[in-house]
Order: structure tokens, then C-alpha cells, then sequence
């Protein structure tokens, strides 16, 4: 399978893409292409939310996980949830809410623990955020038709499921 560079994702200058040769393995070429274009809507995300919400997509992760979850979560879980460090967590919390846009209140069952919640105005903030976050996503992934669209999701999914079976490492020969 020989791949050629389609203008969506050309190279630019941080390309991860950039890094493969011509006479590398298709599959690694493969997936220095899906890390390109996954880097490129990522940066383009971060950019958009700190123009327009003043937000890092950091921020915008927790939030998006305490939206999903009402009754708030402990700190812990939302360690877990974005895979990032307790500390990085106090930390984005304690900004967000100085901004009045989370609260943190010590668990009923455990007073050790704490539970982060969305307020009100948190609420009402990441409605919008996630609206235009919706839209930003649509248009970047507009150079795909419906149909290329939902063929790349359905391919994806049969690759992620294909990772999720442990795959045996080589063995050394002595």
C-alpha cells in the first residue's frame, strides 16, 4: 500500500509526518499521519478556546468531565478520568474556581475527600464552550465527505479494538 499526502494534511514545519521516509514500513508512515492530523485539530482547538473563551483545553477536559457527571466528582477520579496528576488537577481546579465556574466541597462520607462540581455559571459557561468546541470539530473535519467520515470512524473502531487485545512481544533469541 503506497500512501501519498492528500493537501488536508500536508507537512508543515512541526509535522510529525515529517519524520517518515518513503522507505519506511506504510504502517509506520500510518501512524505518523494519524498523530499529525490529531496534533494539528489539537492545536487548532487550543488556539480557538484561549481566543475566544480564554480557556486551556485543560480546563476545558475537566469541565467536560464534571458536565458529564452532576453530582460532581472527588479529585481522584478526575486525576483518573484525565490521566494527569493530582497536582495538576488542584491546580486546574483552584483557577476555575477562583472564576467561580466550580466549587469544591468536602465529601458527606469522607471528610478527607473533596467532590468538584460544576456551578451554575460553570454550567451555563461550558454550554456555550462545547457548542462552539462542536462546531470547531465539524469544520475541521470537513475535507471529509459523511460517507469518508463514517467509513474512518468505523476503521478506527476495528483498530481500537484490535489494540485492545494484548499483543505478544518477540522474543529474544540468545
Amino acid at each position: 500500500m503506497s500512501m501519498s499526502i492528500p493537501s488536508a494534511c500536508a507537512p508543515v514545519a512541526t509535522d510529525m509526518e515529517l519524520r517518515a521516509h518513503a522507505d519506511h514500513h506504510d504502517s509506520l508512515r500510518l501512524w505518523l499521519r494519524l498523530l499529525s492530523c490529531t496534533t494539528r485539530i489539537e492545536d487548532t482547538i487550543r488556539q480557538r478556546l484561549r481566543e475566544q473563551f480564554g480557556l486551556t483545553l485543560p480546563r476545558f477536559d475537566l469541565m467536560a468531565q464534571l458536565e458529564r457527571e452532576p453530582q460532581g466528582l472527588t479529585m481522584s477520579a478526575l486525576s483518573r478520568r484525565m490521566l494527569v496528576t493530582g497536582g495538576n488537577v488542584t491546580a486546574i481546579v483552584a483557577q476555575l474556581e477562583s472564576e467561580q465556574l466550580v466549587q469544591r466541597q468536602t465529601d458527606a462520607e469522607d471528610r478527607r475527600v473533596f467532590k468538584v462540581r460544576l456551578t451554575p455559571a460553570g454550567r451555563r459557561a461550558f454550554a456555550v464552550m462545547a457548542r462552539e468546541h462542536e462546531a470547531w470539530i465539524v469544520d475541521l473535519l470537513s475535507p471529509l465527505s459523511e460517507r469518508q467520515q463514517d467509513q474512518l470512524y468505523r476503521l478506527l473502531g476495528t483498530l481500537k479494538g484490535g489494540l485492545a487485545t494484548p499483543h505478544p512481544q518477540p522474543q529474544e533469541t540468545p
